[in-house]
């Protein structure tokens, strides 16, 4: 599996692991795919594309069994309030689908806000940017190669 996001570790040299899964479109679900690949839904991260009335489009990257807390997510961007991106306007502003939006190597460098539960584990996994492929890396390495920043932003 080569995707962009891929590509992109490897030019880094960033230890990686990538995890395939067969694809219901029914369920995309962060719990569906936590169960194809092996892992408590809690370590696997999913990203959510969102708008702040003041900054605009950034990135919430969340646990799998966990909600963006709007409310925190705008104090940590410093909006008045944020929202969810419509979802006809997720592949044309980061260049991936629902279900395979990932953070790296997207279409533009958007602003990146991670929920400081990665830090707890040795390893996360989010999507490779496509449906039915996962990395596995380390949260540090993540978290830098994004320029990430750490904050509570699920509930």
């Amino acid at each position: 599996m080569k995707t962009n996001a891929v590509r992109l570790l490897e030019t880094l040299k960033v230890p990686h692991e990538i995890r395939e899964y067969h694809v219901d479109p029914d369920d995309l679900s962060a719990g569906s795919v936590a169960a194809k690949i092996g892992l408590p839904a809690e370590q696997v991260f999913k990203t959510l594309v969102v708008k702040g009335d003041r900054t605009g489009v950034c990135l919430a990257v969340v646990p799998g069994d966990r909600e963006l807390d709007l409310r925190t997510m705008a104090k940590l961007t410093g909006d008045r309030r944020v929202e969810l991106a419509p979802l006809k306007e997720v592949q044309p502003l980061t260049g991936y689908i629902r279900g395979g939006v990932t953070a790296l190597a997207a279409k533009k460098e958007y602003p990146v806000y991670v929920d400081e539960t990665a830090i707890l584990f040795d390893v996360i996994s989010v999507s490779a940017g496509l449906r039915g492929g996962q990395i596995l890396l380390s949260p540090e390495d993540y978290v830098r190669i994004v320029h990430g920043v750490l904050g509570e932003i699920a509930k």
